[in-house]
């Protein structure tokens, strides 16, 4: 990357200080650039879900895994829990989505609770041999009474497609396969149909934007051909041990994480984590976060392998108001990847994302992969309830991993009076409403659009792939009216 006229920026600057310049490019199509990372995580697409308690989880990593990303679960759930998603989500089809499931004698309460949890608003009903007996939708949950079990409502003998027609023996997808599924979905006006084997069981949905999507984007997965995951691990207790069991569990990289990464406790927790990673060379350290080159040239030697880059920039982060404590994040993100590459190692951008621009401008400066927090949280897939606020928007609270809320989470084995003594201190909001956009409901739908973004400006600096962007991207400087002047006008002059 360089910076248009060889400017010489006097400040630190943000995602909003800055622009990509179109070049002279001979790349003809944004489907013709290659988002895979070359970090070692095996994503097809530079994107990592953050590990916060209100964004990600199982459905969460599913998804956004069959779409080639990666999720990383939070460090506050228990060992057992981390078990039983990382097990679940490599458990899941690589192509078929998992619908939601309910038995005949389930109730519209029920399923109107479940219904919110996939953006396709549909949920399969399955008697006790797994067989599909029906296809239940939020129309007809309307103007029933919520203790009517679901048989009298569903829709029955519901339209299916047939493993065989998309499938071959082993799983994978025939050639051709997700065409006919679209056509059948397509010629039928239905935008669901469960997946089902020749004795008409469940095995998993598709959708007709899932058809295309899967012709789009690659899956992330494992060597065993299973969905790539990723899990935190705090720098407090035993931070080896922890690792040891989160390794043994299955998971593709690991996450040290605390809010100032530049610390001796960060260091000492490091090294006992690359030590029991050495067992497993191939599963990416990653440690953070830090926003200096001397951050993360300590991080490495240590035993990092990726350096998470940011402090204050995320949305649910009061850090820098309360401190006076950070730095813009383009900024820490261009010297931070300049240094570590030249040791070696990576760099993933985390916190101050707001729109796709914001990913494209911190892979040109060097990331390898782009963290998101909040803007997924308002999405069908992260872990909250949907809600409903008062002029009837659908919304899912937030919450920052430095929040009071948080910390409680963290410390719910700590006595009564240490869990009450370290509430008093806070650098995060407990409760923020992330609606979801009627648009773009689901955690898919922003993928769409942060990678037809990033795809776009690679086609404007003439890059078939990330590392193309890093060395072709010419970027300018902004004031605010420059920024101000390329956002859209919602409602004309």
């Amino acid at each position: 990357m360089r910076f248009l006229n060889d400017q010489r920026p006097v400040t630190d600057l943000t995602y909003n200080d800055v622009f990509l310049v179109p070049s002279r490019s001979s790349v003809t199509s944004r489907l013709d650039v290659d988002l895979a990372s070359d970090d070692g995580t095996g994503t097809t697409v530079p994107v990592v879900v953050a590990n916060m308690t209100a964004v990600s989880g199982r459905r969460m990593a599913e998804t956004v895994a069959r779409r080639g990303g990666m999720a990383v679960l939070p460090q506050d759930l228990p060992l057992d829990v981390v078990r039983d998603v990382v097990a679940w989500v490599k458990s899941r089809h690589p192509v078929l989505e998992t619908p939601v499931e309910l038995s005949p004698t389930g109730t519209v309460t029920d399923a109107l609770h479940l219904l919110p949890k996939r953006s396709h608003g549909a949920l399969v009903v399955l008697d006790a041999d797994r067989t599909v007996v029906g296809v239940v939708t939020e129309a007809d949950c309307s103007g029933v009474d919520r203790f009517t079990q679901v048989r009298e409502v569903m829709s029955r003998d519901p339209f299916v497609l047939r493993a065989a027609d998309v499938l071959d023996a082993s799983g994978a997808v025939l050639d051709g396969g997700l065409e006919r599924a679209f056509e059948a979905l397509d010629g039928a006006r239905r935008a669901f149909a469960p997946v089902v084997d020749d004795a008409g069981r469940l095995l998993g949905a598709l959708t007709r934007t899932g058809c295309l999507r899967s012709r789009i984007y690659a899956p992330a997965l494992d060597g065993a051909g299973r969905l790539r995951i990723g899990v935190a691990i705090g720098i407090g207790g035993d931070a080896g041990a922890t690792a040891a069991a989160v390794l043994e569990a299955g998971a593709d990289a690991l996450v040290v994480d605390t809010a100032h990464g530049h610390q001796e406790r960060m260091l000492t927790a490091l090294r006992a984590v690359a030590g029991v990673r050495s067992s497993a060379p191939r599963v990416p350290v990653v440690a953070g976060n830090v926003v200096t080159a001397a951050g993360v040239s300590d991080l490495v030697e240590a035993g990092a392998d990726v350096v998470k880059v940011g402090v204050g920039p995320g949305a649910m982060c009061t850090t820098r108001m309360m401190t006076g404590v950070g730095r813009p994040q383009f900024s820490a993100v261009l010297e931070c990847s300049a240094a570590a590459r030249e040791l070696g190692a990576r760099v993933w951008a985390d916190g101050g994302v707001r729109h796709p621009r914001d990913v494209a401008l911190a892979l040109a400066a060097g990331a390898s992969q782009v963290m998101v927090g909040s803007w997924f949280a308002g999405t069908h897939e992260s872990p909250g309830d949907l809600l409903v606020d008062s002029s009837g928007r659908a919304y899912k609270e937030s919450f920052g991993m430095a929040s009071s809320r948080a910390v409680a989470a963290r410390t719910r084995t700590d006595s009564p009076f240490e869990r009450a003594r370290k509430g008093l201190f806070e650098e995060g909001i407990s409760s923020s409403r992330m609606h979801l956009d009627p648009r773009r409901p689901g955690v898919e739908d922003l993928l769409d659009q942060v990678t037809s973004g990033v795809r776009s400006a690679c086609t404007y600096a003439g890059a078939r792939d990330l590392a193309e962007l890093r060395d072709r991207a010419v970027v300018g400087l902004q004031s605010d009216a420059g920024y101000q002047e390329g956002r859209p006008l919602p409602a004309g002059w």
